[in-house]
C-alpha cells in the first residue's frame, strides 16, 4: 500500500516579486480602499489619474465604475475607451493588458495567480492576462492567468476562461466553450 503525500501549507513561502517598495504598496492599499473599492466614489477621472500616478498605463476615455478592486496598478495597461464595471476585481500579480474598447462587466474577475496543486509546498504560480481589442468579459466572468482573449471575443455571464479564446467567438460555461460566432453589424 502506497502512502499518499499531503499538502503542507506550513512549508509554503511566496517567491513573488511585487514590483514596488513596501511603502508604495502600503500607500496603494489605502488609495485602493478609499478611491476604488469605495462604492461612494463615482469620479472616474480621479481613478484614472491615481492609477497613472501609481505606474499604470491608461489610455483616453477609460471609465471605471465604483467598487473596483485593483491589486497592483504598476502591472496594469489599459487602452483607450475601456469600461470597467462595478465590483470588478483585477487581481494582477502578473501583468494585465486590456487593449482598446475592452469591457469588463459587473463582478468580472481577472485572476493571474494560483498554486501548483501537484506540489507538497503548494507553490505559487502567476501568469499574465491579455484582453485584445473589443473583448467583452460578461458579468461575473472569470479569466485565469496565462489566458489571451483574442480580438472581439466574448466570455458569457458566469463563465470561466481557462484557455485562450479565439477572435470573434462567444464562449459560455465553466470551463467555457465556444458556442457562437460574434457578428458585429
Amino acid at each position: 500500500m502506497s502512502i499518499k503525500k499531503k499538502v503542507n501549507n506550513a512549508s509554503y513561502s511566496t517567491t513573488i516579486d511585487i514590483g514596488a517598495s513596501k511603502l508604495k504598496q502600503l500607500v496603494w492599499y489605502f488609495t485602493n480602499i478609499l478611491f476604488f473599492k469605495n462604492p461612494l466614489n463615482v469620479i472616474s477621472s480621479t481613478k484614472t489619474a491615481l492609477l497613472k500616478a501609481f505606474g499604470a498605463q491608461i489610455g483616453t476615455g477609460v471609465l471605471i465604475k465604483p467598487s473596483v478592486n485593483i491589486k497592483y496598478p504598476w502591472r496594469l495597461k489599459i487602452g483607450d475607451h475601456c469600461w470597467i464595471g462595478e465590483n470588478v476585481w483585477i487581481d494582477n500579480l502578473s501583468e494585465v493588458v486590456m487593449e482598446t474598447n475592452v469591457t469588463l462587466s459587473q463582478g468580472a474577475l481577472l485572476l493571474t495567480g494560483s498554486h501548483d496543486h501537484s506540489k507538497e509546498t503548494f507553490d505559487f504560480i502567476s501568469r499574465p492576462i491579455t484582453l485584445e481589442e473589443g473583448v467583452w468579459i460578461g458579468a461575473n466572468g472569470v479569466v485565469f492567468g496565462g489566458v489571451t482573449c483574442k480580438s472581439h471575443s466574448i466570455l458569457g455571464i458566469n463563465s470561466v476562461a481557462e484557455k485562450n479564446m479565439e477572435p470573434y467567438t462567444i464562449y459560455k460555461g465553466n470551463p467555457s466553450i465556444p458556442v457562437l460566432t460574434r457578428e458585429i453589424r
